[in-house]
């Protein structure tokens, strides 16, 4: 069960993340944040009062905002990675280093996985890595152009949100089974708060299209609903396993990439999705 709600959770993050891209190629990264992220404070709190009551500790709490914070700054630093970059090498290497810190904690902490269930991260990571590997532009005559060299763009920005995601794992799986929800609305309160008073102060909340609107709420009620998934995914199974079959969501962003946009998928792309159904039979049977 555990594994199927981490993998719901994915496919909501990638088509999340994926429309956020979009959004904030339309207008600033800051405003389109501070809209997503209290659009989905919106969806939460409607959702509370058809849940059975919750008893959050302050503690709980605490690691809410925490993970809010670490969360908010790491959406904003993807979407504008995805904003300048390439979809399908951005969200893959955010991934990576989503995926390493609660995993290396996991293991710090000394509760290894099973090794089926340890192939399959390791085979999760090298999908990942697959499907990063974006194909090379063509001339007019057909000729396979080299890329340029040094970092793609937004690189360096998809790695630095991929270490705040991390933190954002980390920390909500650190909450309590008895707090309910209640971690999300901490974090989302937080986020929300911090983004619209930057987006305020920068001037920024005025000059955003209707269109981008309706993007950017669509795509913070998706992210919502994946930290919610996500949330009940880390307290059915092993933080390891479930926050790795979470990170699977390129997949997803990949797809709608090549769908929509019209984005090249390579061969290795083709096989690293191929390998990623396979971590998740691995992970699942381990």
């Amino acid at each position: 069960m555990a594994s199927l709600v981490a993998l719901a959770s994915a496919a909501l993050y990638g088509a999340a993340d994926f429309v956020g891209g979009i959004a904030s190629r339309q207008a600033a990264t800051i405003a389109v944040v501070a809209v997503s992220q209290t659009a989905g404070l919106v969806l939460l709190t409607i959702l509370l009062l058809w849940l059975p009551a919750a008893m959050p500790t302050t503690v709980d709490l605490g690691w809410g905002a925490t993970a809010g914070i670490a969360g908010g700054v790491g959406v904003a630093w993807l979407y504008r990675a995805l904003a300048v970059g390439t979809m399908a090498l951005v969200a893959p290497v955010t991934a990576v280093c989503a995926v390493t810190i609660p995993v290396a904690a996991e293991c710090l902490s000394g509760r290894w996985p099973r090794p089926t269930a340890v192939a399959g991260i390791a085979l999760a990571l090298v999908s990942i890595a697959l499907i990063s590997q974006t194909p090379g532009r063509s001339d007019d005559s057909g000729t396979v152009v080299r890329r340029r060299s040094g970092a793609p763009a937004g690189l360096w920005l998809a790695l630095l949100s991929g270490v705040a995601i991390g933190i954002f794992y980390l920390a909500l799986a650190r909450t309590g089974r008895d707090a309910g929800l209640w971690p999300l609305v901490a974090a989302r309160s937080a986020s929300a708060l911090f983004f619209c008073a930057a987006a305020i102060a920068r001037g920024e909340a005025r000059r955003v299209p209707v269109r981008v609107v309706e993007w950017s709420v669509a795509g913070g009620a998706m992210d919502m609903a994946a930290n919610a998934l996500y949330l009940v995914a880390t307290r059915l199974g092993p933080l390891s396993e479930v926050v790795t079959l979470a990170s699977l969501y390129p997949a997803s962003t990949v797809i709608l990439a090549k769908t929509v946009l019209g984005e090249r998928l390579s061969r290795l792309q083709g096989v690293g999705i191929v390998c990623a159904l396979a971590a998740v039979l691995m992970i699942v049977g381990g």
